[in-house]
């Protein structure tokens, strides 16, 4: 097979590294200047691709897929894959790989860093003093809270939440946990972690609650507007998973009224538009969707595209192959 036959068309700007190495071997459509494809650019552009490789901010739904007539492989650029029409894909006989793994550690630092920022009011600190407000030193000024002895809540204890996990035991924290499946006893104890199967009695209990399962219908408002009145008035809410598992107008409406005590997300529901109340709210942090953005990361990711496109162009499984198709 001659490779240089093969079109790749990749949605947004890679690390130079990781296109420099696709364009050596393949036909490679690039985007310059890493404007968002609209919908309709992305459905004409991929009629002569044989392989696609989006990124999670990319709507690849079944008119998409159908539309690439030579379409044989989508190698999503990131973990999670609800961008993606799977059903259609299976059907299309197009197969979907991911890159999993790889964020675990910039992720699990971004949550610390949020927690930290948010628990000492650093924003609000930072802000007091660029605006020209500060005066000096004084015993009440910008009143944090220390994170020894806190309760936090992770939901969902994969590789993501187990990383967190890791650096608070470093704080001092008491770590609850809820999951689909139970840790074992070795692993609870390497954590000092408290299993509940129940998530409604472990967030009512939590000061700080952490977000870490995937997105998918049975998640979707996981924390609804019901849930949320359950947490205490000083609870802190953080989000790098997906914005979809919380009623983010419930969450803003919470915030605004400052019955919970702040949020840090770095994911919304409507991505990329943000709920007014949460820009007016105190005490939040909202990031750019920017949990995975180190060079270590997206070179880390973009390796793991080449890899799985390498095996596929060679006969051989992708290793981070997400539905069988071919290979059951």
């Amino acid at each position: 097979m001659n490779l240089k036959n093969i079109i790749i068309l990749i949605t947004r700007k890679l690390p130079e590294k990781i296109e420099k190495k696709l364009k050596h071997n393949f036909t490679v459509y690039i985007n310059k200047n890493d404007k968002k494809l609209s919908y309709n650019d992305l459905k004409k552009k991929i009629n002569n691709v044989d392989i696609l490789i989006p990124c999670i901010s990319d709507t690849i739904d079944a008119s998409i897929i159908k539309s690439g007539k030579k379409l044989k492989l989508i190698a999503n650029f990131g973990n999670g894959v609800d961008n993606l029409d799977l059903v259609t894909a299976k059907e299309e006989n197009v197969l979907v790989t991911n890159t999993p793994d790889v964020l675990t550690e910039d992720t699990a630092d971004l949550v610390l860093t949020m927690i930290l920022m948010i628990s000492r009011k650093v924003v609000e600190a930072q802000k007091q003093l660029m605006d020209g407000n500060w005066t000096g030193w004084g015993p009440s000024e910008t009143m944090g809270q220390r994170i020894k002895g806190k309760i936090v809540g992770i939901i969902g204890m994969g590789r993501i939440g187990s990383a967190v996990a890791k650096r608070l035991k470093i704080l001092g924290v008491k770590i609850f946990y809820h999951n689909r499946r139970r840790l074992n006893k070795s692993q609870e104890r390497n954590y000092n972690a408290q299993y509940f199967e129940n998530l409604d009695y472990m967030i009512s209990k939590a000061d700080i609650i952490t977000i870490h399962c995937p997105y998918t219908p049975e998640t979707f408002h996981l924390l609804s507007k019901k849930r949320l009145k359950l947490l205490k008035k000083n609870c802190i809410i953080i989000n790098t998973s997906r914005g979809e598992i919380i009623d983010e107008q419930a969450m803003a409406n919470l915030l605004f009224q400052k019955k919970i005590g702040g949020a840090g997300l770095d994911v919304f529901e409507n991505e990329p538009q943000i709920t007014p109340k949460l820009l007016e709210s105190d005490n939040v942090i909202l990031l750019p969707h920017i949990s995975s953005a180190t060079i270590e990361s997206r070179i880390a990711m973009g390796e793991r595209v080449i890899k799985n496109i390498e095996c596929f162009t060679s006969g051989k499984k992708p290793p981070d192959l997400v539905n069988k198709l071919n290979y059951d």
